[in-house]
């Protein structure tokens, strides 16, 4: 097909879209040469983002302004997946991948990856490195993905017509759990990914109708973002980058106005502070605003640099996949490594979601008559106050139930610790992560030993989740 014949197709899509569904069929009697239904499908589809249209059973249709809604179960793997990877591990060590000599292989390299992240050393990814971290992570970080990117779906802040740019894509766990949870959107996606791992995303994506995914093999350095994004994702490969806050910096520049930025890391320590600590300078400019979860619920406030906030959140468990099961029952028994070492189905990510037009999660702004800021915890100790506060981790103690909490101008960490539970305060331990809460007659102590507050809950207090 001539580039005569592509013009004419477009064209006549642009004049008859909002007519009537286009119909390949019919649209070859427009085209000189009557050019075969198929190849006018195959240009339809290459440029459906751009004409913004989408294909369904009646033909091509202008896609819809209304926000996506979530397709499918949130955080639950496919069965095809585990499906695609075996059969590159097939194809790359045979039949029998998960014993022998290649076994032995797969296993000292997740071992490294595994022993290298910890030291906080950089990875060298080569094909065999790129197919044992798929094992591994692929299948946590397509649930974490799905469980961060649905609850900005289910605010309707994620629009049918979605363009989003995924630095640091790796073998792609991010990016199939987004693209499933959007399957009845037009989304135009680009994946960047300088090493080997990209090899492997585009072999395990299978593409479907209305999703084009492009493949930029490049580091987040040296990529060149172009117009805008509606959703920006950085999904653990922050901690990787020679200057996380500067790379982060060039790239917000083109999120939408009404998009969204979303920082995925680790729970770990080390990588999950980081986060907080780029979310703070991404914020602090004014340019963007904390959407969820480590709201700043009063105006003009900002967290203290002694505020380490190791913040994160925990999902339901995946199941255990077929690749990392069949590798953890070949472990020899003589082994140093456990088998269970080779299983990853823990779903524990800390997250960020920021955007450029102001919005959060929650709008309520507390009255400075009835609570008091915990910038303002120093004056107050040990007086009882009413706090206002995001609850910010799961339960962190194995004696009196103990979380972190904040509200956005804390000048370092305050934990509320549950020295005796009642039912008008028990709304600290059953509310989910990043619930917002009111804290009545809450007694705040100095933790010398922690260098934080306490906020202590006893009997005489009470809690209440608004938001």
């Amino acid at each position: 097909m001539n580039d005569d014949q592509r013009s004419q197709i477009l064209d006549t899509a642009r004049y008859l879209q909002n007519v009537r569904p286009i119909d390949p069929e019919e649209l070859r009697d427009y085209v000189e040469g009557h050019p075969h239904p198929a190849a006018i499908r195959q240009v339809l589809r290459e440029h459906a983002f751009d004409l913004g249209m989408v294909e369904r059973e009646e033909g091509f249709v202008p896609v819809t302004d209304e926000p996506i809604a979530v397709n499918g179960p949130v955080g639950r793997v496919p069965d095809d997946l585990d499906h695609r990877l075996e059969a590159l591990l097939v194809e790359r060590f045979g039949r029998h991948w998960a014993t022998g000599e290649s076994a032995t292989t797969l296993r000292e390299t997740i071992t490294r990856l595994k022993a290298d992240y910890f030291d906080g050393a950089p990875v060298a990814y080569d094909a065999v490195t790129a197919l044992a971290y798929a094992i591994y992570h692929l299948y946590d970080n397509y649930a974490v993905m799905q469980h961060a990117i649905g609850s900005l779906i289910e605010a309707g802040l994620v629009p049918h017509h979605c363009r989003i740019l995924d630095v640091g894509a790796g073998v792609g766990g991010p990016a199939m759990g987004a693209l499933e949870l959007l399957s009845d959107g037009l989304i135009d996606y680009h994946a960047v990914e300088p090493s080997p791992a990209i090899s492997v995303f585009e072999r395990l994506w299978e593409g479907r109708p209305n999703q084009t995914v492009h493949f930029h093999e490049s580091t987040a350095e040296s990529f060149e973002p172009t117009g805008e994004y509606d959703l920006l994702v950085f999904a653990n490969v922050l901690s990787e980058l020679d200057d996380p806050a500067a790379t982060l910096d060039r790239y917000a520049e083109h999120v939408a106005d009404d998009g969204s930025c979303l920082l995925l890391a680790p729970a770990d320590r080390n990588t999950a502070t980081e986060l907080r600590t780029l979310e703070r300078g991404l914020a602090d400019n004014g340019a963007f605003t904390v959407y969820d979860p480590t709201l700043r619920l009063w105006p003009n406030e900002s967290p203290g640099s002694d505020v380490e906030s190791w913040s994160f959140t925990i999902q339901d468990d995946i199941a255990t996949p077929s690749v990392q099961r069949q590798l953890a029952d070949s472990t020899p028994t003589e082994s140093d490594q456990e088998p269970t070492a080779f299983s990853n189905t823990d779903v524990q990510y800390a997250y960020s979601v920021l955007r450029p037009d102001g919005r959060r999660r929650t709008e309520l702004k507390p009255n400075s008559d009835q609570f008091t800021r915990m910038a303002d915890s120093g004056s107050v100790v040990s007086d009882r106050v009413d706090l206002v506060a995001v609850k910010l981790s799961h339960d962190l103690s194995s004696e009196n139930p103990l979380f972190l909490i904040g509200d956005g101008s804390q000048q370092t960490d305050h934990f509320a610790v549950v020295v005796r539970e009642t039912g008008l305060n028990k709304a600290l331990i059953t509310a989910p992560y990043a619930s917002v809460l009111a804290f009545e007659n809450v007694l705040v102590l100095w933790n010398a030993d922690e260098s934080a507050y306490n906020c202590v809950v006893d009997d005489e207090v009470v809690v209440d989740r608004i938001a």
